[in-house]
């Protein structure tokens, strides 16, 4: 396994962490848990994006640009639903 393989693991653990974190949240039954896990999450989500950053400088994480039409597209179909 290489250094890939193992960022990409540790990207699909983590984001996987924040789901679990964030359901926690929404699902607390008093303020001091919703806190806890809400606290956690925000630790969660920090550390995905420093994986993210990380694979994203080597070339190992791209995103691509929407294309600006297709863009359009949506914005026209959910502002004629309102």
């Amino acid at each position: 396994m290489n250094d890939r393989d193992l960022m990409e693991n540790l990207l699909l653990l983590e984001k996987g962490v924040c789901d679990l974190f964030m359901h926690g949240t929404i699902e607390s039954s008093s303020s001091d848990v919703q806190r806890a896990f809400s606290s956690s999450l925000n630790s969660s989500l920090n550390m995905q994006s420093q994986i993210y950053d990380k694979m994203e400088s080597r070339g190992w994480y791209t995103a691509d640009n929407a294309d600006q039409s297709k863009l359009n597209s949506v914005k026209m179909k959910y502002s004629s639903n309102s």
